[in-house]
């Protein structure tokens, strides 16, 4: 059953680089920190939805934030929000914020929404790493989606890698396909690197979704990457956003009847998106997933088996 976001007001403060965090700080066991990077992989807010949703059932309590927003952020590009009837009420101003939830007997899990920075992107980093160091992480897990070649009507692919020798059993347990890629990045990828490089297991799931499928909320893609933090780290998905996944699939078969274009080119990346996992299949990486995941695709006219 989920609970509503617990929130603990910040009044004793400590330094952690560009951060304040509560003081004293909560003594976490050996924690799970699940991180999002938005803008850059964070498409049709997949990564902000999972860790919206797991804030909330966990009753996640916030830890901290950037001190200072303004030292790396533009806000003509990331425009703050403001509440106005007759006066200004509230007014939120975007930035990096951290929350924490305990769990009995398993490691403890921080919530790190990360914003990509505009300036100063160096010393961002290094803060964050400091956090993450500063409260024994002992896996840091970015979580993100990309736009891809592949079909709605497929178990959507999940791309990762790992850095550390139980992160690299983490991507096989998964069966995420290997990432390779040269090209633009975004500064912030080093936090992984400088992760790894302090002893915490860092690891990253990206989940595939079509590129003709835009939407504010994409459920299908947020089943996706919660089966696979469910399958390894022993968190809890309701059957209730199966549901949602399943109806949003539907939404999308049935507009894409009234987009012919769209409608012809299906079949050719069902058929390139098979080709993709029998090639998956013969260099030894599968796609695995739990009896839920498995029954949600057969609802499908064919049922080629668990995502």
């Amino acid at each position: 059953m989920r609970t509503a976001l617990a929130f603990r007001k910040l009044e004793v403060i400590v330094r952690i680089g560009a951060f304040e965090l509560v003081d004293p700080v909560p003594e976490l066991n050996a924690p799970y920190v699940l991180a999002t990077l938005r803008p850059w992989i964070d498409v049709n807010n997949v990564g902000s939805l999972v860790l919206g949703e797991l804030a909330g059932q966990f009753a996640a309590f916030e830890l901290g934030k950037l001190a200072r927003p303004g030292r790396f952020y533009d806000f003509t590009r990331y425009r703050p929000t403001i509440d106005i009837e007759g006066a200004i009420n509230e007014l939120s101003v975007p930035n990096t914020t951290v929350h924490y939830a305990r769990r009995q007997e398993q490691n403890d899990l921080v919530f790190l929404n990360l914003l990509e920075p505009h300036t100063n992107a160096d010393i961002y980093v290094e803060s964050v790493v400091k956090v993450l160091t500063s409260l024994n992480a002992s896996k840091y897990i970015l979580l993100g989606s990309m736009y891809d070649v592949v079909p709605h009507t497929r178990p959507l692919l999940v791309s990762g890698y790992g850095m550390g020798e139980k992160a690299l059993q983490d991507v096989r347990m998964a069966g995420a396909m290997p990432i390779t890629y040269r090209g633009p990045s975004t500064f912030a990828n080093l936090i992984t690197k400088r992760a790894a490089e302090s002893g915490i297991d860092a690891v990253v799931f990206i989940v595939s979704l079509p590129q003709y499928v835009v939407m504010e909320e994409d459920h299908v893609g947020k089943v996706r990457l919660m089966e696979v933090l469910n399958m390894l780290y022993n968190i809890p998905i309701d059957k209730e956003e199966f549901e949602k996944a399943l109806r949003q699939r539907e939404i999308i078969t049935e507009r894409l009847k009234a987009s012919p274009e769209v409608s012809d080119i299906l079949s050719q990346l069902e058929n390139a998106y098979d080709t993709r996992v029998k090639t998956m299949e013969s260099e030894g990486v599968f796609q695995l997933g739990s009896d839920m995941e498995e029954m949600f695709w057969k609802t499908m006219e064919k049922n080629i088996g668990k995502a």
